[in-house]
This record gives structure tokens, C-alpha cells and sequence, in this order.
């Protein structure tokens, strides 16, 4: 992709944005970005742009969209927007700032990696629930297994931002002279990348050599019609893979078999597709009787014996058991010896904000889970818990359906506390299914679960929720729950 000289607007400024105006700069592209918010409310963004990157802030004037010669859309950014539309329907190319990066790595020809292939070395994680441990957990497996890696995406840092600073690119003006080329030299075995269906909507040749779909359960309802909608974004993580690529998925998800059978099986040219499970012995990675066990014949991996015992996985709970069999399938595969493999479940410790524990007060454990923002998450979740659970949920809802987490609540919740937008939602849809009072913050829950817990059981934020009507982000909530519970007693 050639992007000196070219005029190029990038809409929404965020991670994303940023990293893709200073991208494109750096290249010699003329960049305008623009965002809705007014420049007094972006200024944590607008502070690390590049000199030469123009603003239109305060709004999104339609010229700017029409006389562009590529938009590049932050993933945040509905494609549907009116001047996006428009200068589609005019023939102006809309990418996504993954496939901006793709784009200019491919262009780069940075195919080559330490096992000497001809692949562009992408490995992508994506799934409604668990990508960011998985995503994580693969980087850390394959730094272990002496590879050299990216890690970006939907996890943290925009790719297109660590490729500014790895390539330290300068825009081009009287005083900084020539901007520096983009080599593509990046001195890295592998780009690990945590990918969201949002991102996935702007993709047109993106191609990771090995892709993985964890899950796909109701969640974004509010910005896709259907379940069945958002699936096949979640599908396109592996368009236009083809021979030589591999794809794994989750043989237990109903909605990721379906979107296989559905867009996968009639396919011609197709990736070599592997599967973990918790439930049944497949070609891939799966559970049985208390240990993982690894079917990959062509690394000569068969299940004549337990690769490791399920007890020693450091990460607890059933969805993180998938995890770190979607982990170690995608590592094996990208060159990854087992032993690193090995070492890595019985280390990695897990993120903030994903099932963290927090302290024991009394006999009850507290427990950060503020990245659970769907339905799904908070079942696999409450699955983890032996013991009665003290649930805290609550905040934007997402158009997520509440009353599928009913049967579990009647079995597992002793307390359901409500907090925020949603709670009247989730209170009409379960309430009754076990006792549940409503709090007006997160410190009055927090309090309230202190009163009615006993000894053995565990209070849980897991909010089935966004966080944005009380919250800056999930981040946040997570922080200020832990704040709070460190407070208790004190």
C-alpha cells in the first residue's frame, strides 16, 4: 500500500486513531482525523499526534469524507455512519486500522520469521468471551519458547501504533526533512493480536496464519440486529485464510460449529481447521478425565498420554481451561516446543479485572471479574464458584438477554446487588430467582454483600454490563471495586 502523497481522513480518535494518523504521516500521507467529541474532551489523544496530522473535531464535516482517498474507521466507529455511507456509495476505499496495518506490513513483505515461512506471521484471537487471557497467554507461551513478539491489538496498543514507534517515523516537513520509509523490519517472530467483531467489520485481505474463535455468545446486541449478525463478524477472522493457515475453534460452542458449517465447510480453499474442548476428544486439544490431552498429528502429538494435568494450570475456572487449550493449540502450532507450553499454563497468573481475586475478609473471598460485560461471561464466571456467590451486576446494558442467567442464579447466587443503568432490566428478569436488592453505587454494594456474606462464600463483580453510565471504563469499575474491598475493615 502505498501511502505518501495520498489524502487520507481517519474517523474517531482513540488508540486506534492516533496510531493510524501517525502511521500514515510518517509515510508522507496527507492525514485529517475527526472525531464527534470537541478537542477539549480529547485532549489525552490529540497531545500524541504528530505535527503534521490535521484536526476536525467537534463533529464530522462531510467534505472531508468525500474528497478523502482511503477512510481508515477506528473499530468504536459504527460503518453505518451517514458520511461513511456516503463516501462509500462515491467509491472512497473504507478500511479498518487493522487492515491499515495489514496493508502496509503486506506491502512491506514482512513474510518472513524465525521458522523461515513464506506467511505473514499474524496469529488473531477472537471470541465474544476470553480474549484478552488468551491473547496474553499465547505471547507469554511463545516469548518462553524463545520467540520474538508484538503484541496488539483490541488487547492494548493499536498495531498501527507499535509500528510507529518501532519504525520511528517522522513526518516529513521543512524542518524534520525526509520521512523515514517503513522497512518492515520489525524484529519479531510473531504479531499476536487480540481482535474484536468491531475491527473485523473494517477488514478486507487481513489473513493471520493461525486464527482462533473461543466463543461466540450475545453480546453488542446494541450495534448488530442478530446474534447471527455478529457471529459472522466474529467469523471473518478467518475470510481469507486458505491452504497453509490454520483456524481453531471451540467444538463446545454451539454458534462457533455453526458459523463453520456455515461459512467454512463450503469453502474451497480453507485453512487446516483444529478444535479444543472441554467435553469430547477432537483433533486439537481437549480435557478428559482430569488432564489436557493434544491430538495434532502432524507435530506428532497424539493422546497416548496427558500433556498436563488440568490442577496444574495456574488460571482457575472452567473458561479459562479453555483458554489455555486454545493458547497452547495456537502456540504448538506456530513452531512453539512443548515444554514452554507446559511451563507457561503452570505459570501465567491470569490479568487484572478477569476473575482476579482481591482479598479474604472473614472466611469470603472478593473477586474482580469488572471485564464481564456480557451474559456469557458472568455464567462461565459463577461456573468457576463451589460455593454460594455474592453477584454484583449491573451498568449499560448491551441488549443482553438477563434471563438466561436464571437457572444458574436459583442454583449458585445467595445475593443478587444491582447497581446502575440496567438494574431495573435485570431485576424484572431474575429478580425473583433468588434474594436481590439494589444499591445505589458500587461502594453501597460492596457494603451490602460485606453485611449478608458468610464464611466460604465468594462476592463477585461480574457486571454482565458496560460500565459507561457510572465509569470511565471496565478498568476503572475493576479499580474501584478493589479499592473499596481493600477499604473493608480498615
Amino acid at each position: 500500500m502505498e501511502a505518501k502523497g495520498r489524502k487520507i481522513t481517519v474517523v474517531g480518535l482513540a488508540r486506534s486513531g492516533v496510531g493510524a494518523a501517525n502511521l500514515l504521516a510518517g509515510l508522507g500521507a496527507d492525514v485529517t482525523v475527526t472525531d464527534r467529541k470537541p478537542e477539549a474532551e480529547l485532549s489525552d489523544y490529540t497531545g500524541r499526534l504528530l505535527p503534521g496530522v490535521k484536526r476536525a473535531l467537534g463533529g464530522h464535516p462531510e467534505e472531508i469524507f468525500l474528497s478523502a482517498d482511503m477512510l481508515v474507521v477506528s473499530p468504536g466507529v459504527p460503518l453505518e455512519m451517514k458520511q461513511i455511507a456516503s463516501a462509500r456509495a462515491a467509491g472512497v476505499p473504507v478500511v479498518g486500522e487493522l487492515e491499515l496495518a495489514f496493508q502496509i506490513l503486506e506491502s512491506a513483505k514482512l513474510t518472513a520469521h524465525s521458522k523461515g515461512g513464506d506467511r505473514m506471521p499474524f496469529l488473531a484471537v477472537t471470541g465474544s468471551n476470553g480474549k484478552s487471557t488468551t491473547t496474553t497467554l499465547l505471547d507469554f507461551m511463545l516469548k518462553k519458547g524463545g520467540f520474538r513478539t508484538i503484541l496488539a491489538g483490541n488487547i492494548g496498543n493499536a498495531l498501527t501504533e507499535e509500528l510507529v514507534r518501532r519504525q520511528k517515523l517522522n513526518v516529513k516537513s521543512e524542518n524534520s526533512g525526509k520521512s523515514v520509509p517503513f522497512t518492515g523490519d520489525l524484529l519479531t517472530d510473531y504479531i499476536v493480536l487480540e481482535v474484536s467483531s468491531f475491527q473485523l467489520d473494517a477488514i478486507a485481505t487481513f489473513r493471520p496464519h493461525i486464527a482462533a474463535v473461543l466463543n461466540i455468545t450475545p453480546d453488542h446486541l446494541d450495534r448488530y440486529h442478530s446474534i447471527e449478525e455478529y457471529g459472522r463478524s466474529k467469523a471473518r477472522v478467518f475470510e481469507n485464510q486458505g491452504s497453509g493457515d490454520f483456524l481453531v475453534l471451540n467444538a463446545d460452542d454451539p454458534e462457533t460449529m455453526k458459523v463453520e458449517r456455515e461459512l467454512l465447510q463450503r469453502r474451497k480453499e480453507k485453512p487446516e481447521v483444529l478444535y479444543f474442548s472441554r467435553k469430547k476428544e477432537v483433533k486439537g486439544v481437549f480435557w478428559r478425565d482430569g488432564s489436557v490431552f493434544c491430538d495434532i498429528p502432524h507435530l506428532s502429538m497424539r493422546p497416548d498420554r496427558p500433556f498436563l494435568a488440568s490442577e496444574e494450570i495456574m488460571i482457575k475456572g472452567v473458561h479459562n481451561l479453555e483458554n489455555a487449550m486454545a493458547a497452547s493449540a495456537m502456540a504448538l502450532l506456530a513452531g512453539c516446543p512443548a515444554g514452554p507450553v507446559r511451563e507457561s499454563l503452570r505459570e501465567f497468573v491470569g490479568l487484572e479485572h478477569r476473575l482476579e481475586f482481591v482479598r479474604e475478609l472473614d472466611g469470603v473471598r472478593y473477586v474482580n471479574d469488572s471485564k464481564g460485560t456480557n451474559v456469557g461471561a458472568v455464567l462461565k464466571s459463577v461456573e468457576s464458584f463451589e460455593g454460594p456467590v455474592i453477584l454484583i451486576a449491573g451498568g449499560r446494558d448491551k441488549a443482553g438477554d438477563f434471563s438466561e442467567l436464571r437457572p444458574l442464579i436459583s442454583r449458585k447466587v445467595r445475593t443478587l446487588i444491582l447497581i446502575g443503568e440496567a438494574a431495573q432490566k435485570i431485576r424484572d428478569a431474575v429478580g425473583d430467582a433468588t434474594d436481590t436488592v439494589t444499591a445505589s453505587d458500587l461502594r453501597e454494594a460492596v457494603g451490602i454483600s460485606r453485611a449478608r456474606a458468610g464464611k466460604g462464600d465468594v462476592v463477585l463483580l461480574s457486571p454482565a454490563c458496560a460500565s459507561f453510565d457510572m465509569f470511565r471504563d471496565f478498568e476503572d469499575r475493576g479499580r474501584q471495586f478493589k479499592k473499596i474491598v481493600m477499604e473493608l475493615g480498615a
